[in-house]
């Protein structure tokens, strides 16, 4: 028998990659935060070292989120596709949303984004329970919508971490701009909570109606 070639190993190291920075994203971004180090004084940290804090998650998030395209393109193009690599996939971009969420709001600096940050936190823990009640029993392929919600909430979430004030004000952005660049850092992240809440609903109706064939 002719043994199979070896799958190309660099689309899941990338994968993991995320999986990784993601937990080590929200690690820094929350620590950064007022009151986020636990047993030390409100002012340990100087507002130049919430800066480079702040900024280094940033940099960060921008750099993990970017593989979660780099990765699927490299396993397609390779030839690369593995059911690892499937399931590591959505595993390490929700740890990547929900560090940045969890991370942002640490601040409490953006209480607006309060509501939606919760709507895209219930809807993935509810269509990832979804999935694993009904695994075995009824496919729920991913849309192309639940693709683009991803990027979305990826968008909505880098400029919401600009939009803290340490971040804005050490990256020398005027401070006049920053309320207006705030309420479009909102809209986004609003926009991307709405998709992603439809394509929850998307994947329960469609586990309903599966599930009543059964």
């Amino acid at each position: 028998m002719t043994a199979q070639p070896h799958v190309n190993p660099i689309p899941n190291i990338l994968t993991g990659i995320r999986l990784f920075a993601g937990v080590v994203m929200f690690l820094i971004l929350a620590g950064a935060a007022p009151q986020g180090l636990p047993f030390l004084p409100p002012d340990f940290l100087s507002p130049n070292d919430q800066f480079r804090f702040a900024r280094t998650a940033f940099i960060i998030f921008l750099i993990a989120a970017s593989t979660d395209w780099i990765d699927g393109w490299l396993a397609r193009r390779w030839h690369a596709t593995t059911r690892w690599g499937a399931i590591l996939d959505p595993i390490a971009d929700k740890v990547l949303i929900t560090g940045a969420i969890l991370g942002v709001l640490a601040w409490g600096s953006v209480p607006q984004a309060a509501i939606p940050c919760g709507l895209i936190l219930f809807r993935e823990f509810a269509v990832s329970a979804l999935r694993e009640t009904v695994a075995g029993k009824v496919k729920l392929p991913v849309t192309i919508l639940a693709k683009w919600k991803t990027a979305m909430q990826m968008v909505a979430l880098a400029a919401l971490q600009l939009a803290l004030a340490p971040l804005w004000e050490g990256f020398g952005l005027p401070l006049e701009w920053l309320p207006g660049f705030q309420t479009f850092a909102y809209a986004l992240l609003w926009i991307a909570a709405i998709a992603t809440v439809w394509t929850g609903w998307e994947y329960f109706s469609k586990a309903r109606e599966k599930m009543s064939q059964i």
